[in-house]
């Protein structure tokens, strides 16, 4: 495949109107294969398409409830022309250090019409049906402009890339490792610019402006998209050194000076990640590896996880990263023990093979069961920038991997069929590929009726008993229960909230943690729901309770409908020594007077 990558870009011996011709038809074909894509996308989430005002993915926990807040509040602060990078719409006083909670303003600012019209649940879904579809149609122009000439053969590529198992499971909740299209992107403008003899500025300043755009899109998917695409070029360069050495001197005419763009571009946005209000050094999320039996399952959401699951090894369902299915891995392995001397089958299997073995984390465990053994991750996990990965996220390196070895079979498939039609071997191929890409069809994703928001948030009640302080919802959100977070977007952002679901600093070391720390009233107000049982309230609890409050700097105190209401209501009316008051469908206390 060597000479497929470095194949000529210029058409010659063609007079103008062939090649206008073929340009007409080869981007008919893209329009159909970008509009097959978009179709997929649409049917995986038609779920929430249909009920875009209610309905919700019930296997993204809460996290569907944070990323509409999320492109909600960039919208809020794009239309009051306020700073986008931190606020204090939640964790009042201390706020919120959004660069360094993936807010995605690479598409949050661009879609603030949409959200301000039709609200950040269709920008959400939005995000994710374009991210899926997009994803797949940047892999696949890039596979048939770079890799293989068969259209069908990239077409293979791509769909696997946009719709593999682990871009299913993220679109039920994560955007930011759905909408990855910049990053084949980058990769073709990368292997252009390394076979110029001379660096153009349009390249230049096209890559500079394509990377920085990618960290407002997501920072974690750059930065494996980045390793991967290093171990590629060093594997596929490895059989002449002194090609690669002229690629990598070459290509660095270009990569230096888009680098010092790109660092002019984000200089602000990451200082204020880094070194911002409520910035964290690094987070410790525990053990996040891929357990053994991951690599050979079908997906939950996918036609052989219908039939054959098998046991439940993911750490939540958001995060099946791998899930290739036994099937998939066996043609894979096959394949390129077929095409070992192809250079790009090498390189690609060498990027799966590192990137899955990383992926396992640093014990290798296998059903659930840590067997002790140790794994290379163990010696990488407390690197810089390494520490903040989920390990088990370094499988989706192995996606697009994955895609250009069926992508270069299937041409080689197609190629023999055309020269000898009566040959059973390229039908053999397509059987085997068929075999293990069924399994991992996508089916749409559930969602369920989510309950509308308190009419006292969204009639502007709320506004009466809000006089620059905040709204301290009983208990206050926390990332189990984030629900708040979006009866304050419904509102119009009227009011402050206490608590939340985020990332932020805690302790004098500054490790970033997921929620806020919790103050003693709010783990009280928890604990009171959780055991369905009113707690002894002593003058120390009623003391720190004020003290909570003042720190909160609280106007109201309101208990919306939910479980153990009648518990918390008895619980915050010993704290506070008034009684509740109903009003337009919630309970509450105007603590004014008292905090």
């Amino acid at each position: 495949m060597a000479e497929v990558l470095d194949r000529p870009t210029t058409h010659t011996g063609r007079t103008r109107r062939q090649r206008l011709t073929t340009r007409l038809r080869s981007a008919r074909t893209d329009t159909v294969v970008a509009l097959g894509y978009l179709a997929l996308a649409v049917t995986v989430l038609s779920g929430q398409w249909r009920h875009p005002g209610s309905g919700y993915l019930i296997k993204s926990g809460q996290d569907q409830t944070m990323w509409e807040w999320f492109f909600a509040v960039t919208a809020h602060s794009v239309a009051h022309l306020e700073n986008p990078l931190g606020t204090n719409l939640q964790n009042f006083p201390d706020g919120v250090n959004m660069m360094a909670n993936t807010a995605m303003f690479g598409v949050g600012v661009p879609l603030t019409p949409v959200t301000l019209l039709f609200g950040p649940t269709v920008t959400f879904v939005l995000v994710l049906t374009l991210g899926l579809s997009g994803t797949a149609f940047a892999w696949y122009r890039l596979f048939s402009r770079e890799l293989v000439e068969s259209k069908p053969a990239a077409a293979v590529g791509g769909l696997f890339c946009g719709f593999a198992p682990a871009m299913i499971s993220h679109a039920n909740a994560h955007p930011n490792f759905v909408a990855l299209a910049l990053l084949p992107v980058i990769a073709q403008l990368i292997i252009r610019v390394a076979r110029r003899e001379r660096a153009r500025l349009r390249d230049v300043f096209g890559l500079g402006l394509l990377v920085a755009a990618q960290i407002a899109l997501g920072e974690e998917p750059l930065l494996i998209f980045a390793l991967a695409f290093g171990l590629f070029a060093l594997v596929y360069h490895l059989p002449s050194p002194r090609a690669g050495l002229h690629a990598v001197r070459t290509a660095l005419r270009t990569l230096v000076p888009a680098a010092l763009i790109t660092m002019a571009l984000t200089v602000i946005p990451l200082w204020w990640q880094f070194f911002g209000p409520q910035s964290y050094r690094s987070i410790d999320h525990g053990p996040m590896g891929n357990d053994l039996k991951a690599l050979f399952q079908f997906p939950s959401e996918s036609l052989g996880g219908l039939l054959l699951h098998g046991q439940n090894v993911a750490i939540n369902p958001t995060e099946e990263n791998a899930y290739f299915g036994w099937p998939l891995l066996l043609l894979v392995a096959v394949t390129v023990a077929f095409l070992w001397r192809d250079r790009v089958v090498r390189a690609a299997a060498a990027v799966i093979a590192v990137f899955t073995l990383l992926s396992l984390g640093s014990t290798l465990v296998i059903g659930k069961d840590d067997t002790g053994i140790e794994l290379p991750w163990h010696r990488l996990e407390s690197v810089p920038l390494l520490n903040t990965v989920l390990e088990s996220r370094l499988t989706m390196a192995a996606i697009p991997a994955i895609a250009a070895i069926l992508a270069v079979a299937t041409q080689r498939a197609a190629n023999r069929w055309r020269d000898a039609p009566v040959d059973w071997r390229p039908l053999g191929w397509f059987a085997a590929l068929t075999l293990a890409l069924l399994p991992l069809t996508p089916t749409i994703l559930p969602v369920v009726q989510r309950p509308a928001t308190p009419a006292f948030f969204t009639d502007g009640t709320v506004r009466q008993y809000v006089s620059g302080g905040s709204v301290v919802i009983a208990p206050p959100p926390t990332p189990p229960d984030a629900r708040a977070l979006r009866w304050q977007a419904d509102s119009g952002f009227e009011f402050p909230l206490a608590g939340g679901y985020f990332v932020g600093p805690t302790g004098t070391d500054r490790k970033g943690h997921y929620g806020p720390d919790n103050r003693p009233t709010a783990t009280l107000l928890i604990k009171a729901q959780q055991t369905g049982t009113v707690p002894v309230i002593t003058t120390a609890d009623q003391q720190q309770a004020l003290d909570d409050l003042r720190y909160w700097r609280a106007d109201v105190v309101v208990l919306p409908p939910t479980d153990k209401a009648d518990v918390l209501r008895a619980t915050v009316d010993q704290l506070l020594g008034i009684s509740a008051r109903q009003v337009d469908g919630v309970w509450l206390w105007d603590v004014r007077g008292l905090a």
